[in-house]
């Protein structure tokens, strides 16, 4: 396995109040070229296992493993190479950018931070190279992150992770921000990166429309503990845990007869 998660806790303390416990013995694992969807409803945990993921955050007991380093205790050169191999997108694209910043900066700070091209004309080739794959015009690259709109700005924040090459993309909420329309082309672009470049994605929801479209198997969270998991046709057609079950019964359907024949499969379940 690329990434092993193992029973890890976590806790947040407030003063003087006592400490919350948010995860509680969370574990799943995540093959190399994997789409692995992340689900639960508000404070299930999410966003703190993503923190937990990019040793923003470390838990107080259990172990996350990447290519076999404990990321917890990386340091140095290996805690470098896990920043470049590891990369997040964020919910808001435009709370994430630098205002400040152009596109041509945005993207090409992780070359210069990671050295991993010589000269200014290199870099920004390579800028204008992933800018294309994303499906932006490079001529944008001098222009900053206000003259774009939301769905742009999430493929400049994309771009941004994917310049480096890494192995695995982590998605807090990436489209939760977006009009739907926009949604589903940031989703088809995740899953064209996922197929052309390999990558392997923790992609984290709380709506399972999305996931369904992206993800190969399905992690469900409540309150801090994971509920169900399996891959993506044993979730949506089999579900075992009553939350699944409610989770996937408020996902609205397009045709009423396609829901109504789900509700009464799934009252047959129960």
């Amino acid at each position: 396995m690329l990434l092993t998660v193992d029973r890890i806790n976590k806790s947040y303390s407030s003063f003087p109040n006592p400490p919350v416990q948010v995860l509680h013995d969370v574990s799943f694992s995540l093959a190399p070229g994997q789409a692995l969807g992340l689900v639960g409803e508000s404070g299930s945990g999410k966003s703190t296992i993503a923190k937990c993921l990019m040793a923003l955050a470390a838990p107080e007991s259990g172990s996350i493993l990447y290519d076999g380093m404990d990321v917890s205790k990386a340091r140095g050169a290996e805690l470098l190479r896990f920043r470049r191999e590891v990369q997040m997108v964020f919910q808001d694209p435009y709370g994430s950018l630098n205002p400040r910043m152009s596109v041509e900066e945005l993207i090409g700070e992780g070359l210069l931070v990671h050295k991993l091209e010589p000269t200014a004309a290199r870099r920004r080739e390579r800028v204008a190279e992933i800018m294309r794959t994303v499906g932006l015009n490079p001529d944008d690259m001098v222009r900053f992150p206000r003259s774009f709109s939301g769905g742009q700005r999430q493929r400049i924040a994309i771009a941004r992770a994917l310049v480096i090459g890494p192995r695995i993309l982590v998605c807090d909420e990436p489209v939760a921000a977006l009009d739907v329309s926009v949604q589903a082309q940031v989703i088809n672009l995740l899953r064209d990166m996922q197929r052309k470049l390999g990558l392997a994605i923790v992609f984290i929801a709380h709506d399972l429309a999305v996931v369904r479209h992206l993800c190969d198997s399905i992690v469900v969270l409540h309150k801090g503990r994971v509920v169900e998991a399996g891959p993506r046709a044993d979730i949506f057609e089999r579900p075992r845990e009553a939350y699944t079950q409610a989770l996937l019964a408020a996902v609205p359907v397009p045709d009423p007869e396609i829901g109504r024949a789900r509700r009464e499969r799934r009252h047959v379940l129960t």
